[in-house]
């Protein structure tokens, strides 16, 4: 109640019983109900005060609306003035923290709740999910500076680690509301890193009082169900009360001073301006060593296929080049809808010698498709590696003559002709259509959306029926002379389909489709057979919960993937 009374006007701040007394005099009680018109010394002159500031950094110097006219003398009506402090910081905590720069410039009641710290930490935790208290942090700790600690130096302890931390016992939620998160809210989400063929799959999220940018990388080869691997490349955090550090966390050195650059909308770029903290004392060599065990977990030696080797080598040698300054171009999710064969979203893959690379699987009507978040030298990311054709399903052999190649060619290869003609008849009916429009002065109305929802309700039938008539599982083997990097596959499948993958020569050389067999397994597996190479790739779902990833709609992520796909062309 004491900094209720003093937010008020009637507590201990100096002066302020002896304006309230005056304000009573003069208006028969009104108090502080009256405008802003009895502004604090601080506040008087023309100068711009720190409530200004904020709303500078908030409002992105949006003109301030004009003070609220006073009311006539007497009892004013009932507002929001007359209401209990306590009230009024509940109510002004549940508004959005855009809102409130402009709720502080009515009057002088409303400007003093609003320096408020517990608003700005409701408005923290609802819209950015931060639950540390700045006044207990030395008895609760934040979980990411345990990260830190183990990744960057073993040797330090989190006592001592505490010690090199920024002050927060004088830091105020309004401060880091406008001054961290607020201001890198653009930055927040899914994101591909820029590093020619290879991509790469950036999370940058708000971690305690800290926004960290988590490089996500795939399991080691072949291990296709395990976790995800991450690493911190930079992290953004207030280091005195109204400057946001941004600091590289790349290399082994500790983190050290870095830049962050929006260049437009859906893409920014990050500086490392230390780069002698990415060197190691042993070299290239050592470079190297460390960076194999990290990517691969395991050494050169290991290592027997001599064209693995030259493709590791050639990955090391690209990559390093890209430690000093990167651009990211954000990604989205795959919007979901009822009629999906599975939940899509982003999956791990096998690929030979390249490793496991990063797939997002999306549908779209008739068709789904999987295209690379991470790529290698002959497909790079962003092109669409597997393309499923939803509405040709296969019926897949008994199990003894499912080891036979040529009997799985054969039906792949059948399917493969029918869905040749079936294109060449829809494009000769396209063109008699055209034709037919042309001459007839009054064509028939015919809705262009009706006729693609059609589509997919047509797609969606089929995948219905195909499942109806499919048992629940059938028994599935690989055919003999296909090779698997992983022979841990299920021996078990749902359905097949036909589909189309991309193959192409190194400097993604000579591109073409090539028919293949799209096997589900279950909701977070399935598996591709590549006719032309012989090979059988598995993906395996990431189960990570990622924010700020949704598609705003579905024309926006259609347009993200045609962005994605021509720049990787």
């Amino acid at each position: 109640m004491a900094v209720c009374a003093r937010l008020c006007g009637v507590g201990p701040a100096r002066g302020c019983r002896r304006r309230g007394a005056a304000r009573e005099q003069r208006h028969g009680g009104a108090g502080d109900s009256e405008p802003d018109t009895d502004t604090d010394p601080e506040e008087a002159g023309g100068g711009a005060t720190e409530d200004d500031e904020v709303a500078e950094r908030i409002e992105g110097g949006r003109p301030a609306p004009h003070p609220a006219e006073a009311g006539p003398a007497g009892r004013a009506p009932l507002s929001l003035l007359e209401l209990p402090p306590e009230l009024l910081v509940q109510i002004f905590g549940s508004l959005p923290g855009t809102d409130l720069p402009s709720l502080a410039r009515v009057c002088t009641t409303f400007r003093r709740i609003l320096r408020t710290d517990t608003i700005w930490r409701r408005r923290c935790r609802e819209e950015y999910g931060v639950c540390e208290n700045l006044r207990k942090l030395e008895i609760t700790g934040v979980s990411c500076r345990d990260v830190y600690a183990k990744r960057i130096n073993p040797r330090v302890k989190s006592g001592r680690y505490m010690k090199i931390l920024p002050d927060y016992e004088h830091m105020e939620y309004r401060d880091v509301y406008t001054c961290l998160l607020h201001r890198y809210r653009h930055i927040l989400g899914l994101w591909q890193p820029d590093i020619g063929p290879y991509g790469g799959l950036l999370n940058v999220v708000v971690d305690g009082l800290f926004i960290i940018g988590w490089m996500y990388l795939p399991p080691h080869d072949p291990h296709v169900d395990d976790p995800m691997r991450f690493k911190p490349l930079f992290r953004i955090h207030l280091m005195e009360r109204k400057s946001a550090t941004v600091e590289c966390m790349y290399g082994h050195k500790g983190p050290h001073n870095g830049h962050i650059q929006i260049v437009k909308k859906d893409e920014f770029s990050t500086k490392c301006n230390q780069t002698d903290h990415h060197r190691m004392s042993g070299g290239r060599q050592e470079e190297f060593r460390t960076w194999l065990r990290e990517e691969w977990g395991r050494t050169l030696e290991d290592i027997f296929h001599e064209h693995m080797q030259e493709l590791i080598l050639m990955k090391f040698i690209y990559t390093s080049q890209y430690d000093n300054c990167l651009t990211y171009r954000r990604i989205y999710l795959p919007p979901s809808s009822p009629n999906d064969l599975i939940k899509p979203g982003l999956f791990k893959g096998t690929y030979g010698s390249h490793g496991l690379e990063i797939v997002m699987l999306s549908f779209h009507g008739k068709k789904a498709k999987g295209t690379k978040i991470t790529g290698d030298p002959n497909i790079p990311a962003g092109q669409q590696t597997v393309e499923i054709d939803l509405a040709h399903p296969l019926q897949l052999p008994d199990i003894e003559n499912l080891r036979d190649f040529s009997e799985l060619s054969r039906i792949v290869l059948e399917v493969q002709e029918q869905v040749r003609r079936e294109e060449q008849e829809q494009e000769h009916q396209q063109e008699e259509e055209d034709h037919s429009q042309q001459d007839a002065s009054q064509p028939a109305p015919k809705c262009l959306g009706a006729e693609g929802a059609e589509g997919e309700e047509t797609a969606a039938e089929a995948e219905g029926t195909t499942q109806d008539k499919a048992p629940a599982s059938q028994p599935f083997v690989l055919p003999m002379g296909v090779i698997s990097r992983n022979e841990d596959y299920p021996r078990t499948c749902r359905i097949c389909f036909y589909g189309t993958g991309l193959i192409a020569g190194h400097g993604f050389t000579s591109p073409e489709r090539t028919p293949g067999v799209f096997v589900l397994f279950d909701d977070d597996r399935f598996g591709f057979i590549w006719l032309e190479l012989k090979s059988f790739s598995l993906y395996s779902r990431i189960k990570v919960s990622f924010q700020n990833a949704e598609a705003p709609s579905r024309e926006a992520f259609d347009e993200m993937l045609k962005n994605i796909q021509s720049l990787a062309t």
